[in-house]
């Protein structure tokens, strides 16, 4: 079993990658009827057994579980869930400071609660330095980690969409950063759908005339790598409808880039 599982959410005004949703690092007693629930899609049902025996990873799983839940439907995340979520994340690391997986969640957590903030509003909350840094801590930890990669490069690249010139400078992001760790994910998971298709949707919501290139490649990877449960498989058609719409009209692709869960 793969130490970390993915999910996605386009957040049109959200630093997120939301790809990062973790299989617990620790074994649980119930960890695979936990998993086979969140495979098949009963994120609630899962977050709230997984709260209920509220150890570190019990708590972290439960946060990816629920947000899981926000980014793989079709309608606008429930804002109570995702502060659900977050409280999760934060007791599981107040349990065990350093739990990688709370740290990605609540990376993802506090993105979405940027999500209706103007960019000012979210500079001044912190929302998007802090899960900068909480990927960041986890690199340090385990430079191996493509997932936090995977969060990293599409945050650069939020970033650059959101903030323009400047909001990039204050924030520290660029490009150049947002391709030095897509390309680290990509070495370490080159089969991983969701480190391909959130670089996509976010470099195509940017600017898919200028990096239609980079764009379609990545999309293409997403289409072709392997999935396994209910969060990958929405993934990857939805990278395939990305594609596809990329044969029409550009203006209305990167409209429908910019709006996909």
């Amino acid at each position: 079993m793969r130490r970390f599982g993915s999910a996605f959410g386009h957040l049109p005004t959200a630093l997120v990658a939301s790809l990062l949703l973790a299989l617990p690092a620790h074994a649980h007693p119930t960890s695979s009827e936990l998993a086979g629930k969140f495979a098949r899609g009963e994120y609630l049902t899962a977050a709230a057994d997984a709260e209920t025996a509220a150890g570190a990873d019990d708590l972290a799983f439960a946060a990816r579980a629920l947000l899981a839940h926000c980014m793989t439907g079709n309608s606008e995340p429930d804002v109570a869930l995702v502060d659900r979520a977050a409280r999760d994340a934060e007791a599981a690391l107040k349990e065990e400071p350093g739990h990688e997986e709370a740290q990605l969640q609540l990376a993802i957590a506090l993105s979405l609660k940027s999500r209706d903030m103007d960019a000012i509003a979210a500079w001044t909350a912190g929302y998007g330095e802090r899960g900068k840094k909480l990927a960041e801590e986890v690199l340090r930890s385990d430079p191996r980690n493509f997932y936090a990669h995977g969060f990293l490069a599409v945050w650069n690249i939020e970033v650059e969409r959101r903030g323009g010139s400047m909001g990039s400078w204050m924030m520290g992001a660029s490009l150049d950063d947002a391709r030095r760790h897509y390309d680290a994910a990509r070495q370490l998971a080159p089969d991983d759908v969701g480190i391909h298709w959130q670089y996509a949707r976010a470099l195509a919501a940017l600017d898919l005339g200028r990096y239609r290139g980079e764009v379609k490649a990545a999309l293409e990877r997403a289409g072709m790598a392997s999935v396994s449960d209910h969060v990958e498989q929405v993934m990857q058609d939805r990278a395939r409808q990305l594609l596809n719409a990329m044969g029409g009209d550009q203006d209305a692709a990167q409209n429908l880039a910019r709006a996909m869960l």
